[in-house]
């Protein structure tokens, strides 16, 4: 039996919905595959702020160094500024752990209604650079409270970063359908983006299998509503694959249904998975919070782990209770989150040959670091 030491953290919100779900579906799956995935819990989150005022406790880093995956639900309160919640817990755990790929799934699933007329399948990666960009610490306001008051963000791209998201990128549209388009604003932002096209575009030739096309954000959002089904892999900036990802969701049904995974491709750090939905604490505690993003995470994370037939089996199953008409409420149908839940276990044990469906995430190839 493969043993997996797995932290925890189900947050806020939703969170604390979704994770005991989707944990009680890996679980189930564990045992028919033969795993034994250790759960360590930590009730990091808002309300662990509120107690001690910081979003985890100083060694919290440390304590998750030593399991392989971080599963986590959600963070945000109404109560915590979100500069709190994100930057005391999440992203301190990408950059420590050097988690410099996002992958965001995008794809089109059988009883989840879109609100595109097309009925054209969508099915697009997009890998989302997860360290720097537009989402850097450098920066800093002066003149607090005066009408002078001035605030500066500065946006870093270094090549080590952009040339890794780019090899990351392409070798997953070398292994898909050979098309990678590139997400940019070189037209209006003059430095960073030029920077940016050229080298993923010399990053893109090492792929002579790959077609590159470099797409303007602006234009590429105007596309993934009208025509998103002719899109196979984006790669894009922190910030703009942070949009983009949650715009490909959008169009096709539910941003509850989106997964992702924050990874180190080289594995010498854990990796974390998590919905791309919030803690939506409008709905929380109610009893109609969408778990298959909880639950397409957990597959993502067993496909990570090196057991792609465990990961298939989880995702076959939340596809097929999804195709008989029984999901939540935001994708049509009139299922609680535990009756959800339920209706998968039951599929989960009424599967015997787990039907070969896509891959929960693409095999994490290390990224060069040369180029």
């Amino acid at each position: 039996m493969t043993t997996h030491k797995i932290a925890v953290i189900a947050g806020d919100g939703i969170g604390q919905e979704v994770v005991p779900a989707a944990l009680e579906c890996l679980e189930r799956i564990a045992r028919l595959h033969s795993l034994d995935l250790q759960f360590t819990h930590f009730d990091w989150g808002s309300d662990y702020y509120l107690r001690h005022g910081r979003m985890m406790p100083e060694d919290g880093l440390e304590q998750l160094a030593q399991h392989e995956a971080i599963f986590l639900g959600a963070v945000g309160s109404p109560q915590v500024s979100d500069a709190e919640s994100l930057w005391g817990l999440l992203i301190p755990i990408r950059r420590e752990f050097q988690q410099y790929i996002n992958v965001r799934p995008v794809k089109t699933l059988d009883g989840v209604k879109s609100p595109l007329a097309s009925k054209e399948p969508i099915d697009i990666l997009i890998v989302r650079e997860n360290n720097e960009g537009e989402y850097s610490e450098i920066g800093g306001r002066i003149y607090r409270g005066q009408p002078h008051e001035s605030a500066v963000q500065e946006t870093i791209f270094t090549r080590l970063g952009v040339s890794r998201a780019a090899h990351y990128a392409a070798s997953q549209a070398s292994a898909r359908g050979g098309r990678l388009t590139s997400a940019t604003k070189s037209n209006g932002i003059i430095h960073t983006m030029p920077f940016w096209d050229e080298i993923v575009e010399e990053t893109a030739r090492l792929y002579p299998e790959v077609t590159l096309t470099s797409e303007l954000v602006d234009a590429l959002a105007a596309h993934l509503v009208l025509k998103p089904w002719t899109y196979d892999v984006i790669v894009a900036s922190n910030l703009l694959g942070d949009i983009l990802s949650d715009l490909g969701s959008a169009v096709t049904g539910s941003i509850g249904v989106a997964p992702s995974a924050n990874l180190n491709p080289e594995g010498d750090f854990p990796s974390l998975f998590e919905p791309v939905h919030g803690s939506a604490p409008d709905i929380a505690g109610m009893g109609l919070a969408n778990p298959v993003g909880q639950m397409w995470s957990g597959a993502m994370m067993l496909e990570h782990l090196g057991h792609p037939e465990a990961a298939r089996h989880l995702q076959a199953a939340f596809e097929s209770v999804l195709r008989e008409g029984l999901g939540t409420r935001d994708v049509g149908g009139t299922s609680s989150t535990s009756e959800f839940t339920t209706a998968v276990l039951a599929a989960i044990d009424a599967i015997d040959a787990v039907p070969s469906v896509d891959p929960a995430i693409p095999a994490a190839a290390p990224a060069s670091p040369s180029s």
